[in-house]
C-alpha cells in the first residue's frame, strides 16, 4: 500500500476512480485505522492471480495517475465556479473579484476554503443562502462574503450586535392549549474555541470535542445528570429508537454531505439524554 494525500473531490469520487485503476482507498492508518483529513492508504484491489511485479506496477501507475488528476482538480477548483443556485445569496455576493481574492486562502483552525464554504450553492440549484462556515476563522477570513450575506439574510446593519436576554418572566402568554401541538423543543448550538464547526472540523478535532463533552457530562448532577450515547458502537435497536423518537438525526442528507458535515460518519458523534 501507499499513503498519499488526495482531495479528489471527495471520498466517493476517489473510491470510484481507484476502482477503475484496480486500487482501493482505505483509512489513514490502514483498513480499520480511521480517517484523517485527506490522507488515504491506497492498496491493490486484487492480489490473487497477479505477480509481485504486476501488483507493484499497478500501484505505481495508479498512484501517479491519481496525483496527476488531483493536481489538475485542485487547479480547476481555483477557477471561478459555476454557481447552480443562481438566485442564491452566494450567487449575489461571491463575485469573481471576491473569489479571485479569497479562493487560495485556507483557514488556520480547520484548513477551510471559500470553495468548501459555497459547495452547496455550486452543487445544487435550490439554495437560498448556500454557504456554510467551517470554523470561526471563516467569518473573519472570508468577511467580504460572509458579512454582506449575513446582513442581507437577517436584515441587520453592519454594526448590529447580538443581545442576550434569558429572563423568561418577560414572556407573555402561551401556545393555545387547543392547538394540535404534539411536542416542543428548543434547539441551541454552541461552538468551542479552537475547534472547527461541522463543515470543516477535522477528525481529530471532532473526537476531541466528543471526549471533552463525554468527560464533562459525567460530572452533571441532579436534574442535569444523564447519559451520553456515542454513535460508534451503538446497538442498532437503540439507534433506531432514538431516531423514531426524534432525538437522533440520521445520515444521508445531500446538503449535509456536500457541505462536509458527514465526513467520518459516525465517529465522534453522539447524543446526551436525560
Amino acid at each position: 500500500s501507499c499513503g498519499i494525500n488526495a482531495e479528489y473531490g471527495g471520498v466517493d469520487k476517489l473510491k470510484a476512480r481507484c476502482e477503475e485503476l484496480a486500487l482501493q482507498p482505505r483509512g489513514t492508518r490502514g483498513e480499520s485505522g480511521g480517517q484523517t483529513g485527506h490522507t488515504y492508504d491506497i492498496s491493490n484491489k486484487h492480489r490473487l492471480g497477479y505477480s509481485e511485479v504486476q501488483l507493484v506496477q499497478t500501484m505505481i501507475d495508479g498512484v501517479n495517475k491519481l496525483y496527476e488528476e488531483d493536481l489538475a482538480l485542485q487547479k480547476k477548483q481555483l477557477e471561478f465556479p459555476t454557481i447552480q443556485s443562481t438566485h442564491s445569496l452566494v450567487a449575489k455576493h461571491v463575485t469573481k473579484e471576491r473569489w479571485d481574492k479569497l479562493c487560495k486562502h485556507t483557514t488556520k483552525t480547520a484548513g477551510f476554503t471559500l470553495a468548501k464554504a459555497i459547495a452547496c450553492a455550486v452543487e445544487f440549484d435550490n439554495q437560498h443562502c448556500g454557504i456554510y462556515a467551517g470554523d470561526w476563522d471563516s467569518y473573519k477570513d472570508f468577511a467580504e462574503v460572509f458579512d454582506p450575506l449575513i446582513q442581507e439574510y437577517h436584515g441587520i446593519s453592519a454594526d448590529a450586535k447580538h443581545t442576550s436576554d434569558m429572563d423568561f418572566s418577560k414572556i407573555t402568554g402561551n401556545v393555545n392549549p387547543e392547538a394540535p401541538v404534539h411536542s416542543t423543543r428548543i434547539r441551541v448550538g454552541r461552538s468551542i474555541d479552537g475547534f472547527g464547526l461541522s463543515p470543516g472540523i477535522t477528525r481529530e478535532q471532532r473526537v476531541g470535542v466528543e471526549k471533552l463533552f463525554s468527560s464533562a457530562s459525567k460530572k452533571f448532577e441532579g436534574e442535569l445528570a444523564g447519559t451520553y450515547y456515542p454513535l460508534t458502537g451503538m446497538e442498532e435497536s437503540v439507534r433506531q429508537l432514538l431516531v423514531d423518537d426524534h432525538f437522533l438525526f440520521v445520515s444521508g442528507d445531500r446538503n449535509l454531505t456536500v457541505a462536509g458535515m458527514e465526513r467520518d460518519w459516525p465517529e465522534g458523534r453522539g447524543i446526551f439524554h436525560n
